[in-house]
């Protein structure tokens, strides 16, 4: 099996390498209050020697009621990314919800991200990939690990290859998730980079009675058996005050947490990579 390697700014992401972070609020909350976490999270991943992709949303299109907080909205938030870029020099990644909103992304972001909950759709995941960026799709709750051999070739199909394949937990019942980490396993032997999700695989979906709730607790650990498992790279939600976070507060990762737990993952990765 040969393994596929793909070229961000100046570091590779792949499932031999150092793992790559992709880190940052769940959702756009406001300019300022973007650009200050991503200098916090840029600086930390300095100094723990980790390569980083800066992650927020310009639209949460699949809240879980009609009054959940959304974004700014695709031009405005856009805008707040590309000054993230601009100004502090980090790649970005960002979800991608509908055909239409591709081309517009594909200018500002080095990664595009698929939503679980449309991993078989398929005239959009060709048409994710076919904006000829790396690409990250997320497996649905609903998929076995197996199946999305079947999505990553679609998006192949396109002549894209530098696709990543990422697991964000499996529905277990109503409001939950798990994760088996046999499912890192069966996605490598794909070749693609792997990516563990481990913010909203501790997801209560829906839990919340018209909100998602979460179990952040269980962050550091899930995140800690993937790296030891051997990843491309970790996705994680960070905010500096969860419990006010307007979106995912409930499984998102303490700021104030992240360079201790960044600290422990280089080890784990190096030792499951023979660094």
């Amino acid at each position: 099996m040969k393994l596929h390697t793909i070229q961000v700014a100046n570091f590779e992401i792949a499932n031999d390498k150092p793992f790559v972070l992709f880190a940052g609020p769940c959702v756009i909350e406001g300019e300022d209050f973007t650009l200050q976490v991503a200098a916090e999270i840029q600086a930390i991943a300095a100094r723990c020697d980790v390569s980083v992709v800066f992650k927020s949303s310009f639209d949460k299109a699949n809240r879980s009621s009609n009054d959940g907080f959304r974004g700014p909205g695709l031009q405005k938030g856009l805008k707040i990314l590309q000054r993230v870029k601009d100004e502090l020099g980090l790649p970005i990644i960002t979800d991608v919800h509908e055909v239409d909103q591709v081309a517009m992304v594909a200018e500002v972001a080095d990664i595009l991200q698929t939503p679980a909950f449309l991993c078989r759709q398929t005239d959009f995941i060709r048409s994710v990939a076919a904006a000829g960026k790396p690409v990250n799709l997320k497996k649905g709750q609903f998929l076995a690990p197996w199946e999305m051999k079947h999505v990553l070739a679609k998006a192949k199909a396109t002549g894209n290859h530098d696709v990543m394949l990422c697991d964000r937990g499996t529905s277990f019942g109503y409001n939950n998730l798990v994760s088996d980490m046999r499912a890192l396993m069966v996605m490598a032997e794909t070749g693609a980079p792997v990516v563990f999700d481990a913010t909203h695989s501790v997801q209560q979906p829906g839990g919340l009675d018209g909100a998602t709730g979460g179990n952040r607790e269980f962050v550091p650990g899930l995140a800690k058996a993937a790296v030891a498992i051997g990843v491309a790279a970790l996705f994680m939600e960070v905010h500096p005050d969860p419990d006010h976070a307007k979106s995912d507060g409930p499984n998102s990762l303490p700021l104030d947490g992240l360079e201790k737990l960044l600290q422990q993952l280089k080890q784990f990765d190096s030792i499951s990579k023979q660094f």
